[in-house]
Formats: C-alpha cells, sequence, structure tokens
C-alpha cells in the first residue's frame, strides 16, 4: 500500500471513530510503528488531524470556524462529483430552483447544461457565474443580492427579503455540517437566515452534504434533519450515521464514488 493509500485508510478512521492509536494501525496496514508516525506526522502537518501519545484524533474544530471558497472547494472533490451528478436527476425541464452557496451545490451547477427551461434563484456568486457562463437563453438567473460571506454567498436582510418573495419548486442547500441533535448547520449565523429563507421558499428541500459532514455543528441550525425531503450523500457515510439519517430524512441517497473502494483496498 503507497503512502497516500495508507493516509487516505487512517484519515477515513479518525473521521469515522473520531481517534485511531498506533498499535491497531501497525496491525490493520501491515507496516512497522516508526512507518505509521511518519504518515501521522504528516497528516498532523497538513492540519487533518490532531498527535496525541500513541495514536491521533480529529480535529477538534470551533463551531464557529468558516474556510474560505477555496479551502472548501479541493475538499471530499470525488464525493462532490458523485453526489452532484445523483442531485441533477432530480432537476426537472421547466421548473424553478434554488442553490445556496457552497462548493457542493457549485459542483451542481455544473451538471445543469442539459437541463432545459430552468429559472435558478441563487446567492452564491460562484454559482451565478457558472450558470451565466453557459450562455443559455432558455435559463434564468435570479441573484438575491446582499452582503458576501468568506463562502461567497450573499447574506443578509436584502437576501432574505428577496427570497420571502418567491416559491421555488426545489431548493438544493448546502451545509457545514449534520448531526443528530443539531440537524443541518451553517458557522455563519447570517447565512443561516438566509439559508432558512431558501428553505421557507421550497416546496422540497434536498441536502447535498459528503460523508464528512456528519457530526460536524456549526453555531447556527438552517434546519432539522426531518425538514430535508432528499439528503443525497455518499458511500462513506458511516453505518451509525446512516441509521439515525435513515429515520429522519424522507429519503437518504447514498452516491457511489467510483474508485473508492478500489483505492483503499
Amino acid at each position: 500500500m503507497l503512502a497516500r493509500q495508507r493516509q487516505a485508510v487512517i484519515l477515513e478512521e479518525v473521521r469515522r471513530t473520531g481517534a485511531v492509536r498506533v498499535s491497531d494501525l501497525v496491525v490493520r496496514l501491515g507496516v512497522s510503528d516508526m512507518t505509521v508516525r511518519r504518515d501521522l506526522d504528516v497528516l498532523a502537518s497538513r492540519g487533518l488531524l490532531e498527535k496525541v501519545y500513541g495514536g491521533a484524533t480529529s480535529v477538534v474544530g470551533r463551531s464557529t470556524d468558516e474556510p474560505g471558497f477555496e479551502a472548501k472547494s479541493v475538499r471530499q472533490l470525488p464525493e462532490k462529483e458523485a453526489i452532484a451528478a445523483r442531485a441533477a436527476g432530480l432537476v426537472r425541464p421547466g421548473t424553478a430552483i434554488g442553490l445556496s452557496a457552497g462548493t457542493t451545490t457549485w459542483t451542481l451547477a455544473r451538471f445543469l447544461d442539459d437541463i432545459p427551461d430552468l429559472t435558478v434563484v441563487t446567492n452564491s456568486i460562484r454559482v451565478a457565474d457558472v450558470l451565466q457562463q453557459s450562455g443559455r437563453t432558455d435559463r434564468t438567473v435570479v441573484l438575491t443580492g446582499g452582503v458576501r460571506t468568506p463562502s461567497d454567498a450573499l447574506v443578509g436582510p436584502v437576501a432574505v427579503q428577496a427570497l420571502r418573495s418567491l416559491h421555488l419548486d426545489v431548493v438544493f442547500l448546502g451545509v457545514h455540517g449534520m448531526a443528530e441533535r443539531s440537524g443541518f448547520t451553517t458557522p455563519n449565523l447570517n447565512e443561516s437566515e438566509t439559508d432558512r429563507a431558501l428553505v421557507d421558499a421550497a416546496g422540497r428541500v434536498v441536502v447535498l452534504a459528503d460523508h464528512t459532514k456528519w457530526g460536524t455543528v456549526g453555531i447556527s441550525t438552517i434546519a432539522d434533519l426531518d425538514e430535508a425531503h432528499v439528503l443525497v450523500t455518499d458511500e462513506g457515510l458511516p453505518e451509525q450515521a446512516r441509521a439515525v439519517l435513515g429515520e429522519q430524512v424522507g429519503e437518504l441517497v447514498l452516491a457511489h464514488v467510483p474508485g473508492r473502494g478500489e483505492e483503499l483496498a
């Protein structure tokens, strides 16, 4: 197993359980103690985990931590592509849809080229850019306006007021985290208010969130788990999370990431 493959396995285990022991990784990976420790050093230097005595733990994030768009855009790329492809299959021609800000909804925007006669409402500058670049004459893009956040979302009273007068068939919602008690959350208070206005405008709510979002909690709840008519995530979602979400959301869709299982085998 190559170093990057070992490190992918280690990261996945940390995200799944919250902590790993060097001794357990030695057995699982079939390598020496020193090799495991070097892998942990590499991952810690990149800020992906925290080293502790005898092992490592997940990075403890604050509920107000908000990475910028560029930082988030390079995370979980295969998962986001798979999720976006599945989500695009839920979009019907001739409908009015909403896309919140976020890198997964931005990825979804790139999958909408073949769907005719859409009206797309968004508070994301990045999403609007993608849709406008297509030059489609059968597509209307409505950008809400508002104050710009680190995620390139437009938020605040102007955005909220614009959304309160609209009625959308489906809203696709990107989130910072999802958890059993806190629901779908964001680290930005202003963004949560605008996202809630999007949810209120929706006939159906489809949440897009890769498996690493499970267990992450932002400062503000956008929606409870049972407010999602559909949650599109990926097959990396832990079994315990599948059980919880399967009971709470209307429909749980697990997108397959090509090559995922083979790469880590």
